[in-house]
């Protein structure tokens, strides 16, 4: 069924997307709570915690009036703390978010995956999908704690769902790109001299303003039980014909449609069908 957020608990709700959504939501009319680390002070929530997203006390505290989740705290990347506090850290922070807002009562959540969850962008080069475009029923090849974490959020979201009848989506985002800071673009330049440097991504991407509204959709659509999603733009980062790139980078790797011009290799039939999700905010080759 279809659901109307009244009151958000927003977890990440200080960082580039958390900042984002939380304007969603003020424009959609839904009232934020915020749970953060730090508090910036400026944040258009009614109220905010800081605190640790893994601690039982203030999630539970966090959580009182909140009818909705969007669970966006995580560390984003393997790359620069150790193995452990990656997954750890991660994990502990999704379970406890989803456990306690079960226990709330709350309908629905939304959790901020990854497209790293594939297993590709961190694990050995030696790595490639089973076939493209890949979709959420690709098989994962996780090789690296990050990714790890994320299958260990993707499967709390799904026990959540079975034990407690609540609706969790699983968004999993790309590279994220955010207005005016150009991270996109330098993206597209790194792809137009490097293009395998975008192999392991699929040269995947998206605005944070859609990402943002993703989570909006996620929130609202008419859904019951666990939906892992991939969410990226139609169209890659990379100013090269898709299939010249696969030719060149995944020569062998089955193809089950052909993929035209700079089309996305990854499947976002679910993402349109589930969500109603469509890109507004598309990168174009002359900001590169």
């Amino acid at each position: 069924m279809s659901h109307q957020p009244s009151r958000v608990l927003v977890t990440g709700a200080a960082g580039r997307l958390g900042r984002i959504v939380l304007s969603e939501l003020a424009a959609r009319g839904a009232t934020a709570v915020g749970l953060d680390r730090r508090d910036p002070g400026d944040t258009d929530t009614e109220r905010f915690h800081v605190g640790d997203a893994a601690d039982t006390a203030l999630v539970r505290a966090a959580l009182a009036g909140v009818d909705t989740v969007i669970h966006l705290a995580a560390i984003p990347t393997p790359e620069h703390l150790p193995p452990a506090e990656v997954f750890v850290g991660n994990a502990a922070a999704t379970f406890v978010v989803l456990d306690e807002a079960a226990r709330a009562g709350v309908a629905r959540a939304v959790i901020a995956s990854s497209f790293s969850i594939t297993g590709l962008p961190f694990g050995p080069s030696s790595l490639r999908p089973a076939h493209v475009p890949i979709d959420e029923s690709t098989p994962l090849q996780v090789a690296d704690p990050y990714a790890l974490s994320k299958q260990a959020d993707e499967a709390f979201a799904a026990m959540i769902a079975r034990r407690d009848a609540m609706t969790v989506t699983a968004l999993r985002f790309p590279l994220l790109g955010w207005p005016g800071d150009g991270q996109l673009a330098e993206q597209a330049q790194l792809y137009r001299a490097n293009p395998g440097a975008g192999t392991s991504h699929l040269w995947t991407y998206l605005d944070g303003r859609d990402a943002a509204r993703a989570c909006w959709l996620a929130a609202t659509a008419p859904l019951s039980g666990f939906h892992p999603v991939f969410v990226t733009a139609p169209d890659t980062l990379a100013p090269y014909p898709t299939e010249e790139l696969l030719d060149t980078f995944l020569a062998g790797v089955p193809r089950r449609a052909s993929l035209p011009g700079r089309t996305v290799p990854v499947d976002l039939t679910a993402a349109r069908t589930l969500l109603g999700f469509a890109t507004d905010h598309e990168f174009t080759m002359e900001r590169a």
